[in-house]
C-alpha cells in the first residue's frame, strides 16, 4: 500500500513539474490596472488563425492541422498560448494565437477554406483567471463574476465574452490556468 502511495505521489509530482516546463510561448500584454479578483491588460496587434463553426466539432484539430504543416508551406509553427473561444449568436470561433514572429507578410495561408489569419487589433481586455477544468459551467461562473463588477465599476464592455485555456490536455485540474475575458473600453 505504502509502495503504491509513493509510486502516485512520484507520477503526480512529476506531471505537474513536466506541465510547468513544458509551458508555451504566451501572447503578449501589459497588465495596466490589477486587484485581487481580476486585471486589465493591454494587448498589442496579434496574428490569430481562426474557424468558426455552429458546433466547435473538429475545430482545434483544424488549427493543430495549419500548425503541424497543413499549410501552403508546409511549415510547422511552434504552438502558443491561449487557445480562445468566443461565442458570437449561434457560430463558436476558435483561434490559435500566432507566435510574434509572424505577420502578414509572412504567414503560410491556410490550405483549408474554413481556415482564415486575422489581425486582431490592440485593446484592452478585463481578465479573471481561474483553474481547474475548462467547462462550460466553470467559465460561466467566472464570466459572470467579471461581468457584474466590470458593470458596478462602470466599465464599458465592448466585446464577446472569451474563453482563454492555456494549459495542455494531461495538466492536473488544479494546475490549470484558464481565463474568462471582456474587451472593454479603457482610458
Amino acid at each position: 500500500m505504502k509502495k503504491k502511495l509513493v509510486i502516485i505521489l512520484i507520477y503526480t509530482l512529476f506531471i505537474c513539474l513536466y506541465s510547468k516546463v513544458m509551458a508555451y510561448d504566451e501572447a503578449k500584454y501589459d497588465v495596466v490596472k490589477k486587484n485581487e479578483i481580476y486585471e486589465i491588460r493591454k494587448y498589442s496587434d496579434r496574428v490569430v488563425i481562426q474557424t468558426i463553426s455552429k458546433d466547435g466539432d473538429n475545430s482545434f484539430r483544424k488549427l493543430f492541422g495549419y500548425i503541424s504543416g497543413q499549410n501552403d508551406n508546409n511549415q510547422k509553427i511552434k504552438m502558443t498560448a491561449p487557445v480562445t473561444q468566443i461565442k458570437k449568436k449561434d457560430k463558436m470561433i476558435l483561434q490559435f494565437f500566432l507566435p510574434t514572429k509572424f505577420n502578414k507578410n509572412n504567414i503560410p495561408n491556410p490550405t483549408r477554406s474554413d481556415i482564415e489569419i486575422v489581425n486582431i487589433k490592440e485593446g484592452f481586455y478585463a481578465v479573471i483567471q481561474y483553474s481547474g477544468r475548462a467547462s462550460d459551467i466553470n467559465f460561466i461562473k467566472h464570466k459572470k463574476i467579471l461581468e457584474k463588477i466590470l458593470l458596478d465599476e462602470s466599465i464599458s464592455i465592448i466585446g464577446p465574452e472569451i474563453r482563454a485555456t492555456y494549459d495542455k490536455p494531461f495538466t492536473l485540474p488544479m494546475s490549470r490556468r484558464n481565463e474568462a475575458m471582456f474587451e472593454i473600453s479603457w482610458n
